[in-house]
């Protein structure tokens, strides 16, 4: 027994001394284990590693491997676990893993990966990859890419690139690319720079040019010969410029204006075979005046116009022809009690029926501005309907191409003629009737004065002073369609407007280009349809202007003509007597129907060539 308690006491101490040698070990272990040093998030060590050289205490150093290396010096902070490497350093944070980078720095962070950069800071984020840019902030989106920038920003997206910019914003698109600036509404943004949805051009078997846009609809044609043209959203040809500089504008009814400007301002129009004015310029009294001379159905009267100067160019002012005594202005512009009824003795025309689905007459006239409305929306009507008529004929095209065999939609129980647009015209007619009484005032009154002495001549070198057009005057927003005119659409196709149709101004100023927005009342089938909005120049909405008050003094003679019969209150007696105002007399024009058939026969031509040019194949 003596000789065993020796060995066992041996053992003892053994197993004590391991025990104390296993202790730092364990303690080792345990701390290594739960600082981690943001490597290998628990992973063990197989050789731990002391620092060589120590710092000081202001600054200490501290280094640690195992699965993951943690290094901490000069406020610097390194670790290094799984193959990513984060430093933290001045309160910024770098972190590499995988090939990527992103380094974060008061509030803002910056990721690079494979070639691309991200950048987000204060709400915004930039990302650079391949040569482009893209930056998000504040719900913009702007991406620049191969000299392309696309800005997005409150549902609005402005794409740039070679000088091309398309913008839409609430459903509006503008583009301009080499010096050409579209204006059009309700559509959506092109692309520009050979992007998605922009047009291209093709080559026909002839040496014709074709545009086509993304939707496959050929917008334009360029002839070989040189005359170029414009299509409507229905394929047809809207608008043609003819090689010698004239403009062709074709109605969706077949109806036909032809617009020719000469080197010396003066103007040739044909307003379809047979009909029209031309226009030239002259001097009275120090004051400047075109002479217009309408052909109409073999007969030739003429008129004169004021000019006006207005951005850089001059306008045509309408002067009546005729003035009423102020006896008669008083009684048209007023009511008649009750109203009265009227017989057009229109039920049998073949216009009536054609536009039944568009135009109602009133069935009672309570005040004469009521009965010239009718009169000159059916003036407007007639003459639209003949024009086509004529051009149809002369195109040996179908008989139902002018008059439908549903009788133009006459079969259709809604009116697109609306009361509401109705009372608008006649609004506008009462208030021409009160300018034109107090124009025949002052003139008697001028007249009644010494006769004052004639204005100056103008230098040719002076500019004159401007004066806003009556189309652009604030209680002016009414206007009627005089002649065929063709606005672009959003796509680059074109829509019709007709003799007929009505426009509201929704526009106070006009843009660049001098055009304005106007907003469709009333429209007739196949013409652009009603509510929508489209452009249209200034000068166009003036002629509208001009060619509506002339129809009204037409309206005052015929309504002087009928006063007191059938029914028709008699105006005060005597008042219904015109005499000639000066201002508005001129002299015709002896070449004007040469001149109006000369020009026909150029635009013959020019569509002959279009519809080759048109159906001309495109070359392989």
């Amino acid at each position: 027994m003596k000789s065993v308690q020796p060995s066992s006491k041996v053992a003892a101490k053994w197993i004590v001394f391991l025990i104390l040698l296993m202790l730092p070990s364990l303690a080792w272990g345990q701390k290594n284990k739960g600082g981690g040093g943001g490597g290998g998030g628990g992973s063990h060590a197989s050789a731990p590693s002391h620092a060589s050289a120590p710092s000081h205490a202001s600054a200490p150093s501290h280094t640690t491997a195992g699965g993951g290396a943690h290094t901490t010096g000069g406020g610097a902070k390194t670790t290094t676990g799984g193959g990513a490497k984060t430093t933290t350093s001045g309160g910024a944070k770098t972190t590499t893993a995988g090939g990527a980078k992103t380094t974060t720095a008061g509030g803002a962070k910056t990721t690079t990966a494979g070639g691309a950069k991200t950048t987000t800071a204060g709400g915004a984020k930039t990302t650079t990859a391949g040569g482009a840019k893209t930056t998000t902030a504040g719900g913009a989106k702007t991406t620049t890419a191969g000299g392309a920038k696309t800005t997005t920003a409150g549902g609005a997206k402005r794409p740039q690139a070679g000088g091309a910019k398309t913008t839409a914003a609430g459903g509006a698109k503008t583009g301009a690319a080499g010096g050409a600036k579209t204006n059009a509404a309700a559509g959506k943004a092109g692309a520009a720079g050979g992007a998605k949805g922009a047009s291209k051009t093709v080559t026909t078997a002839n040496g014709h040019t074709k545009t086509v846009n993304s939707a496959g609809k050929t917008t334009s044609v360029a002839t070989k010969s040189g005359n170029k043209a414009n299509f409507t959203s229905s394929g047809k040809v809207g608008t043609v410029h003819t090689k010698s500089g004239a403009t062709i504008n074709h109605g969706a009814n077949g109806s036909r204006r032809v617009v020719s400007t000469r080197a010396n301002g003066s103007k040739v129009v044909s307003t379809g075979r047979g009909r029209g004015y031309t226009q030239h310029n002259f001097t009275r009294g120090g004051r400047s005046f075109s002479s217009r001379t309408y052909y109409r159905g073999g007969h030739a009267y003429a008129r004169a116009y004021g000019r006006g100067y207005w951005h850089g160019g001059y306008y045509n002012h309408y002067y009546a022809g005729a003035y009423w005594g102020g006896g008669y202005y008083g009684w048209a512009y007023g009511g008649w009690g009750p109203g009265i009824g009227w017989g057009w003795g229109w039920g049998g025309a073949p216009w009536y029926g054609y536009y039944g689905y568009y135009f109602n007459p009133y069935p009672v006239y309570a005040a004469p501005a009521f009965w010239i409305t009718d009169y000159l929306i059916a003036a407007n009507l007639q003459a639209a309907y003949s024009a086509a008529a004529v051009a149809n004929a002369n195109a040996n095209a179908e008989a139902a191409a002018a008059a439908p065999a549903d009788g133009g939609g006459g079969a259709q129980s809604a009116v697109v003629l609306t009361p509401e647009v109705k009372q608008a015209i006649a609004d506008e007619v009462k208030a021409e009737i009160a300018a034109e009484r107090d124009a025949a005032a002052a003139q008697s009154s001028s007249a009644a004065a010494a006769a004052p002495a004639a204005d100056a001549p103008q230098s040719a070198s002076a500019t004159p002073p401007e004066v806003l057009p009556d189309a652009l005057q604030p209680n002016n927003r009414t206007f009627i369609v005089a002649d065929a005119l063709n606005p672009q659409l959003p796509d680059g196709t074109e829509c019709s407007l007709t003799q007929g149709d009505v426009l509201t101004r929704i526009d106070d100023t006009a843009d660049a280009n001098n055009n304005v927005k106007v907003m469709v009342s009333g429209s007739q089938k196949g013409d652009c349809g009603s509510g929508s909005q489209v452009a249209v120049s200034v000068d166009d909405l003036q002629e509208m202007h001009n060619h509506f008050r002339e129809q009204i003094d037409d309206g005052l003679a015929e309504l002087a003509k009928n006063q007191g019969k059938k029914g028709m209150p008699a105006a005060p007696a005597g008042s219904a007597v015109s005499k000639p105002n000066p201002d508005g007399q001129a002299t015709p024009d002896p070449n004007a129907a040469a001149d109006l058939q000369k020009l026909d026969q150029e635009a013959d031509q020019a569509d002959k060539d279009v519809q080759v040019a048109q159906n001309d194949g495109v070359s392989n």
